[in-house]
């Protein structure tokens, strides 16, 4: 794919970045990433909740991002870098991006502005042919479902977390499933048999 030139960043860049390092992080940050990497291992992969994960995982071709900004100017700075970095490095290095938030977005509707803003920005920069956000956060709701039912756990994080996916990349995987809605429904009955207690313990902070 060619270079990406965004409206709304100032300046290009030129990503040379081959796998995610983390060393190259904080103590703090590398917390975060473990932590969300347990997760992905436990719970998304684990359970096979989501059934294209695995491979990219196991590669190490996920890349992770932690950002610690609570202003407009510094969220939006941050993710449309990683957006950028997402689509200048060749995806066999990076896949997909994880974006973890670790201030100010603990109410979850909170975390949906900002999702419904990135959405916008993502937008405006005229790349939703090319990437697609998925949500999580620690206190997951879906709409229109009862507040205690296990189904909330399939999209429950350690952290306010927005997944950068390439939409070509899942153009590709959904065209091999027969009933893409299908796995929605298996997940719910994998959360349901594992029942809750169990659920809770994989998610503790979920409950």
């Amino acid at each position: 794919m060619g270079k990406i030139c965004f409206k709304l960043v100032n300046q290009e860049r030129t990503y040379r970045i081959n796998k995610f390092d983390p060393k190259t992080l904080s103590i703090a940050h590398q917390d975060v990433v473990k932590n969300t990497h347990r997760w992905l291992e436990q719970m998304v992969v684990g359970l096979n909740l989501c059934p294209f994960s695995s491979s990219v995982i196991a590669r190490g071709q996920v890349y992770y991002a932690v950002c610690d900004a609570t202003t407009d100017a510094q969220l939006k700075q941050f993710y449309l870098t990683e957006l950028q970095r997402l689509l200048e490095t060749n995806e066999k290095d990076i896949a997909t991006s994880l974006l973890m938030f670790t201030q100010g977005l603990e109410e979850f509707d909170d975390y949906l502005d900002l999702l419904d803003w990135f959405q916008q920005l993502l937008e405006k920069a005229e790349v939703t042919e090319h990437v697609q956000l998925a949500s999580f956060h620690p206190q997951y709701q879906f709409e229109g479902v009862a507040i205690d039912d296990l189904s909330h756990f399939t999209n429950r994080s350690p952290y306010p977390t927005i997944h950068l996916l390439r939409q070509d990349q899942m153009t590709k995987v959904l065209a091999h499933v027969s009933d893409p809605e299908r796995i929605y429904i298996d997940n719910i009955k994998t959360l349901n048999k594992l029942g809750r207690r169990q659920v809770e313990a994989l998610c503790p902070w979920g409950t």
